[in-house]
């Protein structure tokens, strides 16, 4: 069996149908920063993805070496993922005091707490 040449943007493309469909289908709070967090990894393979070049090689000039592959997309990535990593810590951390206020992380539940007050 062949895999076709773009098999990784079907990938992209599933995890982000996937973690949309999570974050827009539960209730729950940690589950829908948990959909957050898949649809951004789909863009991570995305632009990891894009970045990739066939046969360059890492920007270092030397003799009888031609085809360079651009870091740009991977370094991107990298600030990408230390930036989720802090939104998804911030993200947690007021599902916690939402808990504490409420009782509950359910997204109805809280709704219908905030009609009764």
């Amino acid at each position: 069996m062949e895999i076709p040449g773009l098999f990784n943007y079907w990938i992209v493309v599933v995890l982000m149908m996937i973690g949309f469909y999570t974050v827009i289908s539960r209730g729950n709070l940690v589950k829908k920063i948990i959909g957050l967090n898949i649809f951004q990894v789909s863009v991570f393979v995305l632009y990891i993805s894009m970045g990739a070049v066939a046969g360059g090689t890492a920007p270092i000039l030397a003799p009888g070496i031609e085809h360079y592959a651009n870091p740009l997309p991977h370094v991107l990535i990298l600030t990408a993922i230390v930036v989720g990593v802090a939104t998804t810590a911030l993200g947690l951390a007021l599902v916690v005091r939402i808990h504490e206020a409420y009782g509950t992380i359910e997204e109805d539940e809280i709704q219908a707490e905030d009609e009764r007050t």
